[in-house]
């Protein structure tokens, strides 16, 4: 907002004495005396910053970064079949977030947008694919067994949708085999993964999508 000033008054006030006399003799006359008094122009007012916009809009940003990604592990070459990661030492708390990655083959677990895990994961196939999009986890089971696949033992599964596509352990996970859409998981990793997460966390399953340092998850 503009601030806008005012003159009130004159700028200038003058008084002007003359005094006159005469004496015997001669004369005798006061010179004029001015006096001068000048005001200061009114300085304008700083307007107090707004602290709590400023922390609104702080609270906003860092907000946002909580699903930028802000480490990667350092892993060495691609991750093969049956090897999987974990390392949450001195990581913030912070929300959950899991990426699957179609072309990759690999999950990748963050808290606050710090890699803790990743693992190479068992997918669909053609008849039987794992959908992509972002979910969230519908609900949890520790001692999960599928009926429909011949009373499959599924431990740790967390499931994301309705129609039984979930996270799970219990798998072997090595090259050539596959699943019917879910996503089969290391059960060191389906462990600690199903510990930490609830109910509401989101998955992002996508199909060849790459993130570095800074770049946004969701």
């Amino acid at each position: 907002m503009d601030v806008i000033l005012k003159w009130i008054g004159g700028g200038t006030v003058a008084a002007a004495l003359v005094l006159s006399g005469i004496a015997i003799g001669g004369s005798a006359t006061a010179e004029s005396e001015v006096v001068t008094t000048e005001r200061a122009a009114p300085q304008p007012v700083a307007k107090p910053l707004a602290p709590h916009g400023a922390i609104a809009a702080k609270a906003v940003a860092d907000a946002k970064r909580l699903y930028t990604v802000r480490r990667v592990l350092p892993i060495d070459g691609p991750i093969r079949y049956g090897e999987w990661h974990w390392d949450d030492e001195g990581v913030p708390e912070g929300p959950l977030l899991v990426t699957v990655d179609l072309q990759a083959r690999v999950i990748s677990i963050f808290r606050g947008g710090y890699e803790i895990g990743a693992a190479a994961v068992l997918l669909g196939t053609d008849e039987h694919p794992t959908p992509t999009g972002v979910f969230p986890i519908l609900w949890k089971q520790r001692h999960n067994v599928s009926e429909k696949y011949g009373n499959a033992p599924m431990p740790w599964s967390m499931f994301l949708t309705n129609d039984g596509v979930a996270i799970h352990g219990g798998s072997e996970v090595e090259n050539g085999y596959a699943s019917h859409g879910c996503i089969g998981v290391p059960d060191p990793i389906a462990e600690r993964l199903f510990a930490i997460a609830k109910e509401g966390d989101k998955i992002v399953i996508t199909d060849g999508a790459r993130l570095g340092l800074g770049d946004a998850i969701i």
